[in-house]
């Protein structure tokens, strides 16, 4: 994005440019942060608010937080049954070396993974010093390597097998939107209506990027499964896994109808009413702030090493 420039003259004739990048970003996110905290009701004195995103003036500090949320993400998914053999992975961009990113070791169970498990990869895949010196899975690198390059904004992707996302992908055809939940998505799920097998080329990796487009939060692979991104992994994950239960409520919903029972799907106005409330990083960060507490809890902090 270019920067945008006022220019005023002031009496001593002096030309003072003023950077407005910085105001617009600033605006924005502050109408982020109204949404988010509308949300939640505090005391009357306004004073008590969601927290949302942390930040953090130590990159150090900030990477070892978000491996932490990394290893619980997985910790998450093996909860939800997403596991699938060797299959199954999560990205996050390194916060210090920006061409860098983090990925699950090969063959390790979702259910078992710990911070110190995982690894540090470079831009062509190749595993790098400062992580875990153990191989990744070459498919999953084609895929989430390509997200990552077209799309700056997302700190993280999730792709799984999970056995309704993949089961509901065979339709090649977006989830409807029939409960609250499925709002979440509203507008935001790209379709990649084709299969070019596992992902060893990076031909396939650019094309599920291409589906997934410039603003999307969702993408359903065609015969393959679901793909989340997010400015967080906690928000990739949760999409992930509120993707795979919207699938899961579509496929029973659609069982129904098959036999006579009508369906009714939310109408439009109010399917954007819900997606303009909750559509927003810090919400949705927010939503997996539960479960990663509870497995910090039920793993006495060994996800955390």
């Amino acid at each position: 994005m270019s920067t945008a420039t006022l220019t005023e003259i002031n009496p001593q004739k002096v030309v003072v440019t003023k950077d407005t990048t910085t105001d617009a970003a600033a605006a924005a996110a502050a109408a982020a942060d109204a949404t988010f905290q509308a949300t939640a009701r505090g005391d009357r004195a306004g004073t008590l608010k969601l927290p949302g995103i942390p930040t953090f003036t130590d990159p150090y500090e900030k990477r070892k937080w978000m491996k932490e949320h990394m290893a619980a993400a997985f910790r998450y998914f093996g909860k939800e049954g997403f596991n699938e053999g060797i299959s199954g992975h999560i990205s996050m961009r390194d916060p210090i070396l920006k061409d860098h990113f983090w990925m699950n070791p090969y063959a390790k169970h979702f259910s078992a993974m710990k911070a110190s498990d995982l690894v540090l990869v470079d831009e062509e895949g190749y595993v790098t010093e400062g992580g875990n010196q153990a191989p990744i899975n070459e498919a999953g690198f084609m895929i989430h390597s390509e997200i990552h390059k077209a799309r700056p904004d997302v700190v993280a992707a999730a792709h799984t097998h999970g056995i309704y996302g993949k089961t509901w992908s065979a339709f090649g055809k977006p989830i409807e939107m029939l409960t609250q939940d499925a709002c979440n998505f509203y507008g935001k799920v790209g379709i990649y209506d084709d299969h070019g097998g596992v992902a060893l080329a990076n031909e396939e990796g650019q094309q599920i990027a291409a589906a997934l487009g410039e603003e999307n939060i969702a993408c359903i692979l065609q015969n393959h499964g679901l793909l989340t991104v997010g400015q967080t992994v906690d928000e990739a994950a949760w999409l992930f896994a509120s993707l795979d239960h919207a699938c899961h409520s579509q496929l029973m919903a659609d069982a129904a109808a098959a036999n006579g029972v009508p369906k009714k799907i939310i109408n439009h106005e109010v399917a954007k009413f819900t997606a303009d409330a909750m559509q927003n990083p810090h919400n949705f960060y927010t939503e997996f702030q539960p479960e990663y507490d509870l497995i910090v809890e039920e793993s006495n902090g060994r996800v955390l090493q």
